[in-house]
């Protein structure tokens, strides 16, 4: 019975501790709901201090204060190699999303006190629990095995990495849909002017003759006017059943898909169609943010996928409470998942994948806006067409692959 108390006091100092970290991780805030803003670097010491200029997002008003950059990103985005002239740099930073001080800057410093506050908290009631097993031996084991696995430092990076290449991605994306929509109709004009010019008398199956004879005689001459009058009408003209208008419709289909994967618009730098223009700019995105964008892009998509995986898994692992409510299984996969996103994140810090992305999207953002009427994408392209005309081979192959349906119909 004399061994009693001492377990009593075991238990109680174990108890103690417990209390400690949750009072700790108690007054400890909450990370804050940030958004993502540009910063216009004015000035910038060599470590990292800056005066920097921001829009608020949300009452859109202009901002200048004192920030802490990065002082590793690229020397490319810094003063004066950014904007050479204007003396001015280029950085990210973020705002608060919410509370009293909603659209002002927000140190991660900060974060780095809410993590090391929740450190402690943890290193707390790990002791604790500790102390409370040898009290309890046994009753706590499993509160205690709960506990093993919490990295709310390594989940909290690679949610931003994940953000950052899923970012890049995005901006690539949006990059070649703008050269698509001002490709489209272009490339659908010189399609039909193509399609107007093939004889009808020209469609053919494998097995029938078509009636293509009496479809010229009742004024569809082309393939165009096939595909404009749609099966239904070859079948009014010709007098044929609806299975062979079907047929010839759908040869017509298969002349046009040829004709569309053969026609390439020509860039006329020196003509006067604003279409043509709007192209031109799009394009001069892409070929001044060089293949390294796709790169960047195709390395962001593939990361971001990766992320998601393991994040999904180690989501118990951002704090201890998320744990304590996670079950069995879900804290059985935590291990493996936390361990996983530490090779990732590791590999894009020996690879500067966190820079490059970021040196994509500023390449990406870098639209023609200041310049609507495309002069200077136009004297671009005439000095590299070739580059130009890669650039929208390589976005036209992309998105006819992408469309490629299980049916094998490839877009025109």
């Amino acid at each position: 019975m004399k061994h009693v108390p001492f377990f009593r006091w075991v238990l109680t100092v174990g108890l103690i501790l417990i209390g400690c970290s949750a009072g700790i991780y108690m007054a400890t805030p909450d990370y804050p709901e940030l958004e993502t803003v540009e910063l216009t670097v004015v000035r910038e010491e060599p470590d990292g201090a800056c005066t920097v200029r921001w829009t608020d997002p949300y009452e859109r008003a202009e901002h200048t204060g004192p920030y802490q950059c990065d002082p590793y990103r690229p020397a490319t985005l810094k003063a004066p190699d950014y904007e050479p002239g204007t003396g001015l740099g280029w950085d990210t930073g973020y705002v608060l999303a919410e509370g009293p001080h909603k659209g002002e800057l927000y140190s991660l410093d900060a974060d780095e006190d809410i993590e090391a506050s929740i450190g402690v908290s943890d290193d707390l009631v790990t002791v604790g629990l500790l102390v409370t097993i040898v009290g309890l031996i046994g009753g706590n084991i499993r509160s205690v095995s709960r506990m093993y696995g919490v990295s709310p430092g390594v989940v909290r990076r690679a949610r931003r990495l994940r953000e950052a290449a899923a970012r890049v991605a995005e901006d690539h994306e949006r990059a070649e849909a703008a050269v698509l929509s001002a490709w489209a109709p272009l490339h659908e004009e010189l399609v039909s002017e193509r399609l107007a010019r093939v004889p009808v008398t020209r469609l053919r199956t494998a097995r029938r003759r078509l009636p293509t004879r009496r479809l010229a005689e009742s004024g569809i001459r082309s393939v165009r006017d096939v595909l404009d009058a749609g099966a239904w009408g070859v079948v009014d003209a010709s007098g044929a059943g609806l299975r062979q208008g079907e047929k010839t419709w759908a040869a017509a289909r298969r002349t046009a898909d040829a004709v569309g994967r053969n026609a390439v618009v020509r860039l006329d730098g020196d003509g006067t169609d604003p279409r043509t223009a709007v192209l031109l700019g799009a394009l001069r995105v892409l070929v001044e943010a060089g293949p390294e964008a796709r790169s960047a892009a195709e390395a962001g998509d593939r990361l971001a996928a990766a992320l998601d995986r393991e994040l999904a898994d180690a989501a118990p692992a951002a704090g201890w409470k998320h744990m304590l409510a996670a079950g069995r299984e879900e804290r059985a996969r935590v291990p493996a998942a936390v361990a996983e996103l530490r090779t990732l994140l590791a590999r894009a810090g020996r690879e500067g994948l966190a820079e490059h992305f970021a040196q994509a999207s500023v390449d990406l953002l870098r639209g023609g806006d200041h310049d609507p009427a495309g002069l200077s994408a136009r004297v671009d392209f005439d000095s590299r067409p070739a580059a130009y005309y890669a650039a929208l081979a390589n976005v036209v192959d992309t998105a006819r692959r992408a469309k490629t349906g299980p049916e094998g119909h490839s877009a025109h």
